[in-house]
């Protein structure tokens, strides 16, 4: 059976290549193929991966990564949060318009194909009851989390019409990404860790004191593979799932990088707030209730040190 994942260049959508074919099964099934559709070959060397390079908001490349035994869309590919409030069209055409062609795609085949969205805590805004939970209305206050919350609308929408087997997560920010700072406004919250681990200086532009939910890279992974495997019948009508997480504050995040690396490491850390990125980032909650999910069999981190340390070791083996 075939799977496809949208973004399978990225860093998430390669891995959770990897961790399904690694699974091996789906549903019962064997997995024998991925299709990664991205801008981008995947990366993965695996001749069970093959790549369709192209542009997800032209539906006739969608159109090309699906087979007749496709079974399941990881749909992550996305214009992120920074990206889409500068790029209004870009990121409708992308975030939303995409989504919808896809939907389509699955829809007209007509097999109930599983459909896994991965969303954003973005789509909450400021002024929320703490801690949200599902049943908390989205109010999003940016054009990326606007992007996101109609996605999720439309997912739940062809899932009660059994067009789709969906399931929607809604994912923390990731840390520690490796590579690159990118344009979300989340991308600090790596960079913190990740540069003065390298050496490097890193710009921390929001105030210190305010916290932000988190999710290591690891249990990122474990969890989509998951939300793919899971049996819909043990889900609420609605579809989506706030993937747990940890609610840390920045400050805290840097005592951490001390205990593990030392002062040196956060010593490299220059502190330069950014109206713009705190708009975004301060339009987001810190904390959110993990029941549901864990009822549902979802992992959750214990310890930053340990996402640290974890970082650590994956520089360490490059």
């Amino acid at each position: 059976m075939h799977i496809i994942i949208t973004g399978g260049a990225g860093f998430l959508g390669a891995r959770l290549a990897a961790k399904l074919l690694a699974q091996g099964t789906l549903a019962g099934q064997p997995i024998s193929h991925v299709t990664s559709l991205d801008l981008a070959p995947c990366p993965i060397d695996d001749e069970r991966i093959d790549s369709v390079v192209g542009d997800i908001s032209d539906p006739s490349v969608i159109e090309r990564a699906f087979r007749e035994d496709t079974i399941a869309v990881c749909h992550l590919a996305a214009i992120v949060s920074s990206h889409a409030e500068a790029e209004f069209d870009e990121g409708m055409q992308v975030n939303f318009d995409a989504t919808r062609s896809l939907l389509e795609a699955c829809r007209h085949r007509g097999d109930h194909i599983r459909f896994l969205f991965s969303s954003s805590l973005a789509v909450f805004g400021p002024g929320m009851p703490s801690p949200l939970n599902e049943q908390t209305a989205p109010q999003p206050r940016s054009s990326y989390g606007t992007q996101k919350a109609m996605s999720e609308l439309l997912v739940n929408d062809y899932s009660r019409r059994g067009f789709i087997d969906g399931r929607i997560c809604r994912l923390p920010t990731i840390v520690v990404r490796p590579g690159r700072p990118n344009r979300a406004a989340s991308s600090f919250a790596s960079s913190i860790i990740r540069e003065p681990l390298g050496g490097e200086e890193a710009i921390c532009p929001i105030d210190p004191e305010f916290a932000i939910w988190i999710c290591s890279p690891e249990t990122i992974i474990n969890n989509l593979a998951h939300a793919l495997s899971l049996d819909t019948e043990r889900m609420e009508v609605c579809r989506t799932i706030n993937l747990p997480g940890m609610s840390i504050e920045v400050r805290e995040m840097i005592e951490s990088l001390e205990r593990v690396a030392g002062n040196d490491a956060s010593a490299r850390i220059r502190y330069e707030r950014d109206p713009q990125i705190e708009a975004i980032v301060y339009s987001w909650a810190p904390l959110f209730d993990n029941r549901y999910a864990l009822s549902l069999g979802f992992d959750v981190d214990e310890n930053f040190d340990d996402i640290v340390r974890a970082h650590q070791h994956h520089m360490a083996s490059q």
